[in-house]
């Protein structure tokens, strides 16, 4: 019934609601990174233990539909009893038609379940010196808004300055949007990406990095920001940081898509917007599944 009626409300709700929704939200976060922590906070960084249930989420990209399908389908990790999380990896808007209702369900959520969900930055959710394509959030709020459009645009990019690059789940697994700055050297360096930005690449990297194959070290990247990188380099820093694998989004595939010997593993949670047929997600249940990622990878 929850999920139903902000279904409702996300499609019906108004300038005025939209924004109330997005404040609440900022002020909880920003009450998280000082004395209300429901988790360990260093930074941009959050430090997990692996305990609990996970449902772990890549990009949306406005896409609604999926998004609420996905959450009616686990919607047990609803329920009150358990220790679980959900944790969105980034890449909320833009592409699909639905970014201002995606933006409002996220928020909602958190602020219902302000112990439970984790909500990470992606690149389209970037600092304004590290543009993307397309960037149609802007046309989506006038469209849903009119002339309260820019007010709400503003609002978001205060948002977006709140939320987390990294989950750390002690021992398992290191969660981002792209991938492994190529010369960071311990878990610090993630949490603190952000204040050492634009000095150091960190940051961009963090939302912009991509894993191939056949590639040793690292090349700049052909999106034209962040870089593309090797197996070697992500055998190194999970070692580093004692961690079995790195868990991303960013990249558009048929709902997951496995590097590096199946050190990472990537997820994509919305369809169609690049002609791909299934959404993928994880599904976890610590510290009992974590042998075999493949084997808690949901597709729909």
């Amino acid at each position: 019934m929850f999920l139903e009626s902000l279904k409702e409300r996300a499609l019906e709700m108004n300038s005025r609601e939209f924004s109330e929704v997005i404040i609440k939200l900022i002020e909880l976060l920003a009450k998280e990174r000082t004395k209300d922590k429901p988790f360990t906070v260093k930074k941009d960084l959050i430090i997990l233990k692996p305990e609990g249930k996970f449902l772990i989420l890549g990009d949306i990209h406005g896409d609604l539909l999926t998004l609420l399908l996905i959450l009616n389908k686990e919607r047990e990790f609803f329920s009150k009893g358990e220790k679980w999380y959900m944790i969105f990896l980034g890449d909320y808007g833009d592409r699909g038609l639905y970014s201002p209702e995606v933006y409002y369900i996220i928020a909602s959520l958190k602020l219902t379940y302000p112990e439970n969900i984790i909500l990470l930055r992606g690149n389209h959710e970037g600092p304004e010196d590290l543009p993307f394509y397309p960037f149609d959030l802007p046309q989506q709020l006038i469209k849903k808004f009119g002339s309260k459009a820019e007010d709400l645009l503003s609002l978001l990019k205060k948002l977006f300055e709140y939320l987390y690059l990294s989950v750390y789940i002690e021992g398992y697994y290191l969660l981002l949007h792209g991938g492994i700055p190529v010369k960071a050297n311990s878990i610090e360096d993630i949490a603190l990406a952000k204040v050492k930005h634009p000095k150091l690449t960190f940051l961009e990297e963090i939302l912009w990095n991509d894993p191939v194959e056949n590639l040793e070290d690292s090349l700049p990247s052909p999106r034209g920001a962040g870089r593309i990188f090797g197996e070697r380099i992500t055998e190194r820093f999970l070692n580093l940081i004692k961690a079995k694998n790195l868990i991303r989004g960013h990249e558009p595939c048929n709902g997951y898509k496995i590097n590096h010997k199946g050190k990472i593993l990537t997820l994509f949670s919305c369809k169609g917007i690049y002609f791909n047929s299934y959404a993928g997600y994880l599904k976890l249940d610590l510290p009992f599944d974590h042998k075999n990622l493949t084997n808690c990878i949901v597709r729909i």
